[in-house]
């Protein structure tokens, strides 16, 4: 599995505000700026920092290459910094300077790793040579960026040594308390900045950037409180990552959470941006209710499959985008059940959707003198969901459908057909945590085996519909997202 994509991915979908849901009520990034602002202007005043720190020339339009969610603000690292500094010439700090003591630690090159500190390639120099190069200094929580070998890396001061001091291919940035600076140094390891430091460096062999070039560059800021989220979530996520790059052992367990966060980042609209052009999911709803009522009139469903129970407030689990609905299965459903019973054509042959089936991923063929009672009929694109324990929330999309080889589906899959709503949005949708969650907190039986979903239950489970377009890009993402996780067990 690509870890460094997947990583990426997680960083990317943080900094566009599609990781972790906005709060109204948060203080927006435009009051983080202001008190920044003032600090700097005091910092003037004491003398501390020069007048034309607090000169920033403002970022055009073409710059920025995303929208963010309101209350979020674009800033340039100079912006947002109260003091950066880039470490001394090679001939300020020589192998002289050098001491086999635990004193002034020298922030190399080979510390900058590609997942934060790297305790490698330890070197010192004294304290008494410090005041030489005062200006270096880098100070625990500082954000430290390598200049080259790769340029725009970053990681975080730590606070293991007594003092630290750069070396000639690293920068730091002392940003404000009132700033998260793990989301900080988040953003900077984004793809966002990335491409603005790739797009300026210098060298063939060996690229670099400059302090005054990495001034220059922005990073999208959240409010105080989202930063705060997002960090928590990026956190979550890349402790699964770290399991998937540390032990073969748990690679499943932890390829199974990657995928759930993605499933549930998906049906909460945060994996893809949403398109306000695009129609959205009322009028798709509308015209399923449409559907249904002419296959009343036809007499192909009960007039009681018209009937609808309103969604309150308190029954809906989360938020969902602007343009999404929340509908429930049975609302959306227009199965109509066709059984065949399959002894009294004893050596015609059906394709057989059983749970054996979905585990192995073959085929399995049935002649009907083998089938002991009658069995549903399904067409291509019904989705079935299996209602019983081990099993319970897989979902199988039925990919064909033969006149001459029918397909039927064995006792314990729920089945739903709609021609408006991606077949495999809904199969996401029916294997996500959430909806796990939902089925296993109204399961009967005993237990184990035993445990299953009843369908009139099942029916009455909400789900959260986006416009049919969005679907597909979610289905598309979500498909080259898994593909990655299930590269881990090849």
């Amino acid at each position: 599995m690509d870890t460094k994509k997947l990583r990426q991915k997680v960083l990317d979908l943080a900094i566009h505000g599609k990781l972790v849901n906005q709060d109204p009520n948060d203080e927006p990034a435009s009051i983080l700026l202001d008190r920044i602002r003032a600090e700097k202007v005091r910092l003037v005043k004491e003398g501390k920092i020069k007048k034309s720190d607090l000169i920033e020339k403002p970022i055009s339009e073409e710059e920025i290459p995303f929208e963010v969610p309101e209350g979020w603000e674009w800033c340039k690292l100079s912006k947002i910094s109260l003091d950066s500094a880039d470490g001394p010439f090679g001939s300020n700090l020589k192998k002289e300077h050098y001491t086999n003591r635990k004193e002034v630690r020298i922030i190399q090159l080979s510390n900058i790793g590609e997942s934060g500190w790297k305790d490698s390639n330890v070197k010192y120099t004294t304290f008494d040579y410090l005041p030489n190069i005062a200006r270096s200094e880098a100070f625990a929580g500082d954000i430290i960026i390598a200049k080259m070998m790769p340029a725009g890396r970053a990681i975080i001061c730590p606070n293991e040594d007594k003092k630290y001091v750069l070396s000639s291919d690293a920068v730091r940035f002392n940003f404000p308390s009132y700033l998260d600076n793990k989301y900080l140094y988040y953003a900077i390891n984004s793809a966002v900045f990335k491409t603005q430091v790739y797009g300026e460096v210098q060298g063939v062999t060996r690229v670099r950037t400059s302090l005054n070039k990495l001034r220059t560059y922005f990073i999208p800021l959240p409010p105080l409180a989202e930063q705060r989220r997002i960090v928590k979530a990026v956190d979550e996520l890349f402790e699964q990552i770290d399991i998937i790059e540390r032990s073969e052992k748990e690679l499943e367990e932890a390829a199974n959470k990657t995928r759930d966060k993605l499933l549930n980042l998906a049906i909460q609209g945060h994996l893809v941006p949403q398109d306000p052009n695009e129609e959205p999911a009322s009028v798709l709803l509308e015209r399923i209710r449409a559907e249904k009522a002419r296959l009343v009139k036809e007499g192909k469903l009960k007039k009681k499959d018209l009937e609808e129970k309103p969604i309150s407030p308190d029954e809906i689990p989360f938020d969902i985008p602007e343009g999404w609905v929340w509908t429930c299965m049975k609302e959306c459903n227009y199965f109509m059940s066709s059984q065949e019973d399959p002894t009294k054509k004893p050596e015609k042959q059906y394709e057989l959707y059983s749970v054996p089936t979905f585990e192995t991923g073959m085929p399995e063929f049935v002649k009907g003198k083998e089938i002991s009672s009658s069995k549903v009929i399904v067409q291509k694109n019904d989705v079935l969901l299996c209602k019983i324990n081990p099993h319970l929330n897989r979902s199988w999309v039925v990919s064909h459908y033969n006149e001459e080889l029918p397909c039927i589906a064995s006792s314990e899959w729920i089945v739903f057909r709609n021609h408006y709503i991606s077949p495999k949005y809904l199969r996401y949708c029916f294997i996500s945590p959430y909806f796990k969650n939902l089925m296993m907190s109204n399961v009967s039986g005993v237990g184990g085996s035993l445990m299953r979903a009843q369908p009139v239950s099942v029916a009455k489970y909400l789900f959260p519909l986006p416009p049919l377009s969005e679907q597909r890009r979610i289905v598309t993402k979500l498909e080259e997202l898994l593909q990655e996780i299930d590269k881990l067990k090849a």
